[in-house]
């Protein structure tokens, strides 16, 4: 440490010298062409001195000597010019009559002086006169009588004193050029070496990530607007470089369990990642003495699942299950799936009121209005608040006890838990926190609702990497940070610093399992089909359409019925040959506008099938109820169009599985805008849900498009979403993460070694 120390003094040194030897030079040449000027500028100083000098004693004897030549006393003139000529620098003085002949003068006057100024060449002043015996000051002033001329005075000045001050004045300008020498000198290498170990305490801290992946901290804090440029141009190639890695992943890299395992122990050294959402993978139970195990319908689940079955780790989420307790070990985990454990699956319990105030209150009547814009207004209370942060910090508490290391990967899912990276942060500062958002952000203005906006705010930003859908999403979230906290945002690299804490915001857009886990296991498509009519008692050539969705307000199934309404009226033929299926798994039944949604869902459908049914063939058939995913599929498989009209949803995975449903490379989506699957799926039929004629119309395309035309929609979207799966989706989020613990562990071993 000293030997570097002492190695960077020797080559500051060094370097300054290369500044201090040209200084030298450059006041050297300096001196040397002002020693000239400076003795130019003295002599005219002194020149015009003595001119003053002169007038001063002419005008003092002028009247008493021209009184006295008046009179021609000779002894008396002499007397006063000698007493005159006892001034300093007065060398002589003489006096002429009106023809320029000397008359009177001092014993000192110059013999080669006369009463006229002598011939002069060079560049002296005019009254400068260079005698043998050294230069003198030679002035004529006219003597005046009563207003006629009777002759003039001579002056004669020494200036012989001023060759030793010339010599005394270059003498002083060298010893001042040296002196100012050596203190520029001094103050140069003293500022170059304190440069020099800034701007290399600079780099360090940049090789550190200071400035790049996280503010500048310390000392560097002073100089971080200085080294702003080489910052910048850092994170542009930065940029670069990930960009290129990003494509080179997506060129080379195929998407599947196996490449996901292969990354974690690749890039992540084998690290058990730990997983958190409120729901469950697995819920177990009772039925008449049986327990059972059930899949819930989540879009969280469908994509989740996948990548820890692929990853191993732990998952921790609520047990809601009425047998979960029975299934637990003493610590409360349980090994699923059940039929091939691959995963732990902890299980958190809460109280009838921590869910009331926590899941039902705080998450679904608060969060769930506020960040999806379906009209309906949040609720926000102070026992949900405080429910929230109790819950989160009871799952934080759980990362703790399942984390087998001090910087652990964890997976934190959804609006559940946005407190929760700020306190697993808290717990464990070196543990990297991929937070995903699963549903929509909303504009500032509508966040600004939220009373717990900046608390909420804060948690999230606990987050190593924080993934939303789309980048609007993306930019809606960094527009309401800069609006309620005070933080650093860069907005080309999207993160965010706080409290030297480095946040990156990117967008992530969710998938779903490829090849789906059901494959090669169905019967044909027609085989399907065929199955599904007769189990619905329609005949073999009826039409179907499909959609899948949770019994919920932002899902558009009230506006996915009344489409069906006028398409049915629209186009009466279809009367009795098309059937809609609508399967709704019951979702927050505890909550009051969820049950008043409910009732409406089912009096729309029943007045529907009161006005359209024939022979028996209702025009929508309502399955509010939980299905499995194996009967999903079936559903899927089975029907020619499905329908999602979501009137605000952060992806929306159902529009991904209906087309890796249909390996017969036929079948239509029909899809909101509104939805994150819009911005991939261009060969969806894309709707306005709130434009009923619209969403009508798109369906009676759907049940009419000739087959050559589904098979070249359908093919694009499938190989979208074969290329673009749930592997990549998780894979791109681990990649990000471990290059930044890669970047940290090497910051660290810079800033060990500094």
């Amino acid at each position: 440490m000293n030997h570097n120390r002492q190695g960077f003094s020797f080559r500051s040194l060094h370097l300054s010298l290369r500044f201090v030897i040209p200084l030298a030079i450059a006041l050297a040449i300096l001196a040397y062409a002002v020693v000239p000027l400076v003795d130019g500028l003295t002599l005219r100083w002194a020149v015009r001195d003595m001119d003053i000098r002169s007038r001063l004693i002419y005008s003092t004897i002028q009247e008493p000597l021209a009184e006295l030549l008046q009179k021609g006393e000779r002894s008396r003139i002499n007397a006063l010019l000698l007493r005159a000529s006892k001034d300093e620098r007065l060398l002589a003085l003489g006096v002429c009559n009106q023809n320029e002949k000397l008359i009177y003068r001092t014993a000192a006057f110059p013999a080669e002086l006369s009463c006229k100024t002598p011939d002069k060449s060079g560049e002296d002043p005019a009254h400068l006169i260079r005698l043998p015996q050294g230069p003198v000051h030679f002035a004529v002033n006219p003597l005046e009588f009563e207003g006629s001329i009777i002759g003039s005075l001579v002056l004669v000045h020494d200036m012989s004193y001023m060759e030793r001050r010339s010599a005394d004045t270059r003498k002083y300008v060298i010893l001042l050029f040296a002196v100012l020498g050596v203190v520029i000198s001094f103050i140069t290498v003293f500022v170059a070496h304190l440069s020099w170990q800034g701007w290399m305490e600079g780099v360090r801290a940049m090789l550190r990530g200071e400035g790049i992946i996280k503010p500048f901290s310390g000392p560097q804090q002073a100089t971080s607007s200085e080294l702003q440029p080489l910052v910048g141009d850092l994170r542009t190639l930065l940029r670069n470089i990930d960009a290129e890695r990003r494509f080179a992943d997506d060129s080379t890299i195929t998407w599947s369990p196996e490449s996901l395992r292969s990354l974690l122990h690749k890039q992540l050294v084998g690290e058990r990642v730990i997983v958190v959402s409120n729901r469950e993978p697995y819920i177990h139970l009772q039925n008449n003495g049986q327990i059972e195990v059930h899949r819930p319908a989540s879009g969280l689940v469908t994509a989740v699942e996948p990548v820890m079955r692929a990853c191993s780790g732990t998952w921790i989420a609520h047990g809601s299950g009425s047998a979960d307790r029975e299934t637990v070990d003493s610590h409360d985990r349980v090994r699923v799936p059940p039929d091939n454990p691959e995963y732990n699956l902890r299980r958190i319990w809460l109280t009838e009121e921590e869910e009331k105030g926590y899941y039902y209150g705080f998450s679904n009547e608060g969060l769930w209005p506020l960040c999806h814009i379906a009209h309906v207004r949040p609720v926000f209370r102070n026992s949900d608040w405080e429910q929230y942060v109790k819950i989160n910090q009871r799952f934080a508490d759980a990362v703790v006890k399942e984390a087998d290391s001090d910087d652990p990967v964890v997976l934190v899912q959804d609006y559940h838990f946005a407190l929760l990276p700020g306190m697993i942060r808290k717990a464990l500062p070196k543990a990297t926190i991929i937070t995903f958002w699963h549903i929509p952000w909303p504009n500032p203005e509508s966040f600004g609702i939220c009373p717990w906006r900046e608390e909420l705010l804060k948690g999230m930003l606990g987050s190593t990497i924080l993934g939303f859908h789309t980048p609007y999403h993306c930019k809606n979230f960094l527009e309401t940070v800069d609006r309620y906290l005070e933080t650093r945002i860069e907005h080309e690299s999207s993160t965010i610093s706080r409290r030297g804490q480095l946040t990156m915001v990117e967008n992530y857009p969710i998938s779903i399992q490829w090849p789906p886990a059901w494959h090669g296991t169905l019967p044909p498509v027609e085989q399907t089909r065929a199955e599904i009519l007769d189990e619905l008692g329609l005949p073999p050539d009826h039409l179907l359409g499909i959609g899948v969705d949770r019994m919920d307000y932002t899902k558009g199934i009230l506006e996915r019925f009344m489409a069906v309404e006028r398409m049915l009226e629209l186009h009466p033929e279809l009367v009795g040959h098309f059937t809609f299926i609508q399967i709704a798994a019951p979702s927050r039944s505890a909550l009051e506008e969820y049950q008043n949604f409910e009732a409406r869902v089912h009096a729309l459908a029943e007045r529907i099938n009161i006005h359209f049914t024939l022979e028996g063939r209702p025009a929508i058939i309502l399955k509010a109820e939980h299905h499995e995913p194996d009967q999903v599929n079936r559903y899927y498989r089975a029907c020619k169009v499905c329908m999602v009209t979501s009137l605000h949803d952060g992806m929306n995975l159902v529009a991904k599985e209906y087309v890796a449903a249909r390996d017969d490379e036929l079948g239509v989506l029909v899809l909101s805008q509104f939805t994150g699957a819009a911005h991939e799926l261009h060969e969806a039929l894309i709707v306005n849900p709130y434009h009923v004629e619209q969403t009508a119309e798109a369906l009676h395309q759907g049940l009419i498009m000739p087959e050559y035309e589904q098979r070249e929609r359908m093919l694009s979207m499938r190989a979208l979403v074969r290329d673009f799966n749930v592997y990549r989706w998780a894979g791109r989020m681990l990649l990000d993460a471990a290059r930044v613990r890669q970047r940290e562990k090497l910051a660290a071993r810079i800033g060990s070694d500094s």
